[in-house]
């Protein structure tokens, strides 16, 4: 049974699909959905840019939020909405784990097999090292 719902969520059209199945299931089970996002530091700058480089995304982020806690409402669903910094496999992971979710929904952005390999992907991290279950949305 699905209790606790976590959506992460990055702006992305895939992740807006995922919103989508994410009030989807929360209806449907009743369940709790709190909805994450995070602004991750770039790879090489300096403090004075990093800083308001993440001051800028947390803005941004909170402001796509606002959108979809309008979205949650309408539906006659109850939401919380949340912004992390740091990495997003790693935030929310952490997060799924400290409030005790018994679900995760993602999008899945896409990316080519190269980078994949590379770099890895958000979703594939969050699947392999999530204690719950994981629905990624395409």
């Amino acid at each position: 049974m699905i209790k606790h719902i976590l959506l992460a969520y990055d702006g992305s059209a895939p992740a807006d699909d995922a919103f989508v199945v994410a009030l989807d299931l929360a209806r449907q089970y009743h369940a709790t959905l709190d909805v994450l996002a995070v602004a991750q530091p770039p790879d090489i700058a300096a403090d004075v840019e990093t800083e308001a480089w993440l001051e800028a995304s947390t803005r941004d982020l909170r402001r796509m939020l606002k959108k979809l806690e309008t979205h949650a409402h309408q539906a006659n669903l109850s939401a919380r909405f949340h912004v992390k910094v740091g990495h997003p496999a790693e935030q929310i992971l952490l997060f799924a784990e400290a409030i005790a979710i018994d679900h995760i929904v993602i999008g899945h952005r896409g990316k080519n097999v190269l980078k994949r390999w590379l770099v890895g992907s958000v979703s594939s991290r969050v699947i392999d090292h999530a204690t719950c279950s994981v629905t990624v949305v395409r």
